[in-house]
């Protein structure tokens, strides 16, 4: 089968499955994932491009839309995204190496759980350069189904038991209302889409996700593909709030190119996932999904209680805050349609980028000094 053929088959059926309801609960667009896995088993591909593609487009259009009320978002509650974001990080990183101590899992393996319990490519590739061990690829196929569906169903079920009002929650992180907003001000607009500030966005944060920064003891950092994207669709969000033409941006026009880009995502991670890994379970034991499993489930649980308990937030913005500690691209997207509104984003994306710099420093760190 030709590549286009497998990429829109895998979607068509992802989209059906994703749609199947069971009292309240939908895999939505995550189902794409679990028909990929499927079929990377069977040895279909989907080009790596398909993939990386798909990842910037849906955290630059998520950082566009999350941009206008991003920075006061965060500088009210600065302290509690970073200590969020930081807790998730390494509250997986001590399980890891929990399991590396207790279970005797290979060292490059398990961090490859990590990062896939975490659903981090930055931190695999980090892994991967670190340990010089293909296997962590593997690992990271293991945990990344359950990473991603994890999450997923857990913030959808979550607001279900705690009966939570999503309309007072949504309406409570949408107060600002339209005319807050400033008018267009400055320059000319470019194209009546809002393509050129997506483009502009898109190609700047590619060019600082590719910077590398060298560390102690030969490792190095770089925001990589999803990092850098982010941050520079969050200035320009910003800038197109504050009124400068060329960088409007449609809503529509966003929604749409996040969808796609997560479509793109799943589909590339899924079927890069399916390969192989029936060979390392059968090696190393089913063990690996419940180590995988807890990497995603205790980080998770831990970071509700604190950003509740401890920082009073929302339950909508402590799931948003959740989806960017677990740097979970895909509950990101169910979040968004469970609340039926795109104000999750701003924890999201406040948290993101601390919990990303730490997954990739301590996949590095666990690989080099363990």
């Amino acid at each position: 089968m030709n590549t286009f053929a497998t990429i829109f088959l895998i979607v068509s059926l992802g989209y059906l499955l994703g749609r199947v309801t069971v009292r309240g609960i939908s895999l939505g667009t995550s189902g794409i994932l679990l028909v990929a896995l499927v079929m990377g088993h069977f040895n279909f591909v989907v080009p790596a491009v398909a993939k990386n593609l798909g990842l910037v487009c849906f955290v630059t259009a998520v950082g566009v839309i999350a941009g206008p009320v991003f920075f006061e978002n965060f500088r009210q509650k600065a302290i509690a995204y970073v200590v969020l974001g930081f807790l998730t990080i390494m509250l997986g990183a001590a399980i890891c190496v929990f399991c590396i101590k207790v279970f005797g899992t290979p060292k490059a393996l398990c961090v490859g759980l990590l990062n896939g319990a975490l659903t981090s490519t930055p931190g695999l590739a980090a892994a991967l350069e670190a340990t010089g061990d293909p296997i962590a690829s593997v690992g990271y196929g293991i945990a990344y189904p359950f990473g991603v569906l994890g999450v997923v169903l857990f913030v959808q079920v979550l607001p279900k038991l705690l009966g939570t009002n999503m309309a007072e929650e949504v309406k409570s992180l949408t107060a600002r209302t339209a005319s807050d907003k400033p008018k267009k001000m400055f320059g000319f607009e470019v194209d009546p889409f809002g393509y050129f500030a997506f483009g502009v966005a898109a190609f700047t944060g590619a060019l600082i996700g590719a910077v590398k920064i060298p560390l102690p003891g030969g490792a190095q950092f770089s925001l990589g593909t999803s990092g850098g994207p982010l941050l520079t669709g969050l200035l320009v969000g910003f800038l197109n709030d504050k009124g400068f033409k060329c960088f409007d941006s449609h809503k529509e026009t966003l929604n749409a190119i996040r969808e796609f880009g997560l479509a793109m995502f799943l589909l590339g991670a899924g079927t890069e996932a399916g390969k192989g890994f029936v060979e390392v379970v059968r090696q190393y034991g089913w063990s690996l999904f419940f180590q995988g499993a807890l990497m995603t489930l205790l980080p998770m649980i831990l970071l509700f209680i604190v950003a509740k308990a401890f920082f009073r937030l929302s339950t909508l913005n402590a799931l948003g805050s959740i989806c960017g500690g677990m740097t979970s691209t895909p509950a990101l997207g169910t979040l968004i349609a469970v609340a039926g509104s795109d104000a999750v984003t701003t924890a999201y994306a406040a948290t993101y980028p601390v919990a990303l710099v730490c997954v990739v420093l301590s996949s590095q760190f666990i690989a080099v000094l363990m």
